[in-house]
């Protein structure tokens, strides 16, 4: 007789889940039944234009905004009844700058310590270890105001950090910040990462969904896609074609009256050809050539391309005007 098997450890919830989530403000629907998931341990991307519902969402999570309808619960707690227990496993790192100018980098930090309630030697210790991991200890005496955008930033993120959360909302992290800066701010992020803290950013930077282990993409105060960045892409798979011309703007209205052309998007002396479903390059280029000849736009090079999620956005963002 067999002997009985051992169950495994049962999965952990997510970190976060919302089921219908919603926020009026007046007349606005600013957030419209969002449902999702965020796996722990995980980048997740939150993505969209200026106004397309993010900031919102995350004021929501962190119990700032009561929803309108629907519920949530972050880190197994509801956002309208446990606000207090969210506070104490979650960080928040605001768009804009959002500590004191006139308060040093430690009075800065020691503050917030005091808000989450880690006070003496902790801090010290927290600080000491934080200040090492994001470049700021030779900084610790200077007004926050004086600093750099990225500097004020990686200041932004250690104050977050300081009670150790479970989880970490970053609104907007790099914006304003040069691409160096950026880049070391990304290394950080995947440092904390796998040492077990969930990481939910809202970005409108299509580029850094590119690095995030999921995203979901907002427009208009909907969600209208989730998953992986690799999966997601392969929707366009062979829905793309590049073509080298010298005069763009001309070849790009031609090529827009193609039959089974969704849109063309400038991108230099490239465009990006979007179809509306799969297609075999090579045999589509003679139409494009021919459409271009006729607008005086003649293409220099025709091929195929690889979807990026900047194309999976334009495209969903044209369907959507289409059909509205």
């Amino acid at each position: 007789m067999n002997a009985p098997v051992a169950p495994g450890p049962s999965p952990r919830p997510p970190i976060v889940v919302t089921e219908r989530l919603s926020r009026r403000f007046g007349e606005l629907d600013a957030v419209v039944d969002l449902s999702l998931q965020v796996e722990r341990g995980q980048i997740f991307g939150f993505l969209g234009p200026n106004g397309a519902g993010k900031t919102t969402t995350i004021k929501m999570l962190c119990g700032l905004v009561p929803p309108t309808r629907g519920h949530a619960s972050v880190a197994g707690h509801d956002i309208e009844r446990e606000r207090d227990r969210i506070k104490r496993q979650t960080g928040y790192m605001a768009q804009t700058f959002s500590l004191y100018p006139d308060l040093t980098v430690e009075e800065n930090f020691r503050f917030f310590g005091g808000a989450y309630g880690v006070y003496g030697q902790a801090a010290a210790r927290r600080m000491d270890t934080l200040f090492q991991q994001v470049e700021l200890d030779d900084l610790r005496r200077v007004q926050a105001g004086r600093l750099s955008g990225g500097m004020k930033q990686r200041l932004a993120l250690a104050c977050a950090l300081v009670h150790e959360p479970q989880l970490v909302f970053l609104d907007e992290p790099t914006a304003g910040v040069d691409p160096a800066n950026r880049q070391r701010l990304w290394d950080f992020l995947y440092t904390l990462c796998e040492g077990g803290t969930s990481l939910f950013i809202t970005t409108h930077y299509l580029d850094e969904a590119e690095r995030c282990h999921t995203v979901g993409f907002m427009l208009e105060g909907r969600l209208i896609a989730q998953g992986e960045p690799r999966v997601m892409r392969e929707q366009l798979r062979d829905r793309l074609v590049g073509v080298e011309v010298h005069r763009a703007v001309d070849a790009v209205r031609a090529l827009r009256m193609v039959p089974g052309v969704e849109d063309v998007n400038i991108h230099g002396n490239e465009l990006r050809v979007r179809f509306e479903r799969r297609v075999e390059w090579h045999a589509v280029e003679a139409q494009l050539r021919e459409a271009a000849a006729r607008a005086a736009a003649p293409l220099d090079r025709v091929y195929p391309l690889d979807p990026t999620l900047e194309d999976l956005f334009l495209s969903y963002e044209r369907q959507r005007g289409v059909r509205a």
